[in-house]
């Protein structure tokens, strides 16, 4: 069975079919997470935190996000798969091009996601000019951590509002073939969602977005400390891992989620 292509996840925004992801990180979750029914898999650098022990994702190399996508290439068939590009990989464009080139290369990912808004979009133009495709996330941004002073809400006041409806916008016009949204009021991300023409996949963005996607470990109550405001633990529901995710499935599926749990 050949891998979810971009093309089918863009039918599923067509026909309002909601698209369901969640960030892996090895061989044994990627192969439960594609029997649960998951359509996008990101090799997030939240692994710098997760898996590593990390307080934030800026230590997180290319390297380390190569080593994990190939691990959950190896463990499916037919997810749709997404490489994050670390703190700093792609701080011009030649270094973008070479970064991204190896995840995709030597990792397996058939998608790579960066951070930022019109600031990227030169960026993003020369990667998908090479035939990259890219995955833009605006919002809150985890690689800007400290420069934004914490994990708030982006986008409550006009002028943000404005500049993040924008920066979607040329960001799409730059070639991004699918938007992150993380920590957006949910009008403002219904706005966005229903403007582009490319698949919004959400995370604390309220339930109009095409799709969701949390951290794995979040929705099975693994995190250290306070979970998100925006996960939900879907093992507390039940004493099976399968069930769980297969749980988020449904509900992201039948819109239960994010409303009901928010």
């Amino acid at each position: 069975m050949s891998r979810f292509r971009l093309a089918s996840l863009r039918k599923m925004k067509i026909a309002q079919n909601k698209i369901v992801a969640l960030t892996a990180y090895d061989a044994s979750f990627s192969y439960i997470l594609e029997q649960a029914g998951i359509n996008v898999i990101l090799v997030g650098d939240s692994l710098g935190m997760v898996i590593q022990g990390q307080e934030s994702t800026l230590p997180v190399t290319v390297d380390d996000i190569i080593y994990h996508t190939r691990n959950v290439v190896r463990g499916s068939d037919n997810v749709f798969i997404i490489a994050d590009m670390p703190f700093m990989s792609y701080a011009n464009v030649k270094q973008a091009i070479e970064n991204a080139a190896r995840l995709m290369a030597e990792g397996g990912a058939q998608m790579v996601k960066l951070e930022g808004g019109a600031v990227v979009s030169d960026i993003i133009k020369q990667l998908v000019e090479r035939g990259i495709p890219v995955c833009a996330h605006l919002g809150l941004l985890p690689q800007s951590i400290y420069h934004l002073g914490g994990y708030h809400m982006q986008g409550r006041n006009e002028e943000h509002a404005k500049q993040l409806m924008e920066d979607a916008n040329t960001l799409q016009e730059a070639g991004a073939d699918m938007l992150v949204l993380e920590c957006v009021p949910a009008e403002l991300s219904k706005i966005i969602t229903s403007t582009v023409d490319i698949p919004v996949i959400g995370i604390g963005a309220g339930h109009h977005c095409d799709g969701q996607i949390l951290v794995l470990y979040d929705i099975l109550g693994l995190t250290q400390g306070k979970c998100p405001w925006f996960s939900h633990n879907f093992l507390s529901d039940t004493s099976s891992i399968t069930t769980a995710i297969s749980n988020y499935v449904r509900d992201v599926k039948s819109g239960v989620f994010p409303l009901i749990y928010q």
